[in-house]
């Protein structure tokens, strides 16, 4: 018996893609409605932000929810928010609330266990040729392997950290948390709710932080998100700096620390 999904949510499973949010965009084009999740046992081609790649091998998740018309443009992005928050319900349903203490979500996009990497998360949108506006809510989790690490930023996995998760269980449990959260979300107009959620399970408030931006760094104290989930950062001098998009890192004596490989 396939596993059940929530009321309105249905899935489309294969053993192989080259990535699963290629599949839910290509989906979208072809006239599906939302409500669609694409999981695929293996994945060749998956991307994350800023078209790094992120591989699926097989144990792993690799999951995306295509929705149709789900908020304004302007406000979609914030999803990413949303399914970090399921996310991160979804590991403590299926390991227990002790795990709870060691997960934390790094903004903007992945999920930390002991401090190391082990999911991230990539939002995408396009507009449909028939109208409307089709946004993907790509998870890739690494449940039983992860890379190698790189550029000094090691990654880890849940069975590595001692935590057994199985993946058909994975998808029911986050497939119920996203639901409940998106439904709290609003189409954006509950993202206050969504906020406060996520700054609860996050690291690094309060704490020294780096943003590099590609064209340039900015070094000061991590504040809070604010109201479009943008990152404040208060510099040395008390100047506030909002960041939309960049790598973060948490630092010490303005030396990165220990960060986990952003795929």
């Amino acid at each position: 018996m396939a596993p059940q999904l929530p009321p309105g949510y249905r899935r489309r499973a294969y053993a192989t893609l080259a990535s699963t949010n290629g599949e839910a965009l290509k989906a979208a084009r072809q006239g599906e409605a939302g409500g669609l999740w694409i999981t695929a046992r293996q994945q060749s081609q998956g991307r994350g932000r800023r078209g790094r790649p992120w591989s699926t091998a097989e144990g792993n998740l690799a999951a995306s929810l295509l929705l149709i018309d789900p908020a304004p443009a302007e406000v979609a992005p914030t999803l990413s928010f949303v399914a970090a928050v399921a996310l991160h319900q979804a590991v403590i349903d299926l390991a227990g609330p002790a795990v709870a203490e060691r997960l934390e979500l790094k903004w903007p996009n992945d999920l930390l266990l002991d401090g190391f990497k082990t999911a991230g998360i990539l939002v995408e949108g396009e507009r449909r040729p028939t109208g409307g506006l089709a946004v993907v809510v790509g998870i890739g989790v690494n449940c039983v392997s992860h890379p190698d690490p790189a550029n000094g930023h090691p990654a880890s996995d849940l069975r590595s950290r001692g935590i057994l998760v199985d993946v058909e269980a994975l998808v029911v449990a986050l497939a119920s948390r996203l639901a409940a959260e998106i439904e709290t979300w609003s189409r954006g107009a509950g993202f206050a709710a969504t906020r406060s959620a996520w700054l609860a399970r996050c690291t690094g408030i309060g704490q020294p932080i780096r943003a590099d931006l590609g064209e340039r760094v900015i070094d000061g104290r991590f504040e809070t998100l604010d109201a479009a989930g943008r990152l404040i950062v208060t510099r040395a001098d008390g100047r506030r700096e909002w960041v939309s998009a960049g790598d973060v890192f948490l630092t010490a004596a303005g030396s990165p620390v220990r960060e986990p490989h952003d795929g």
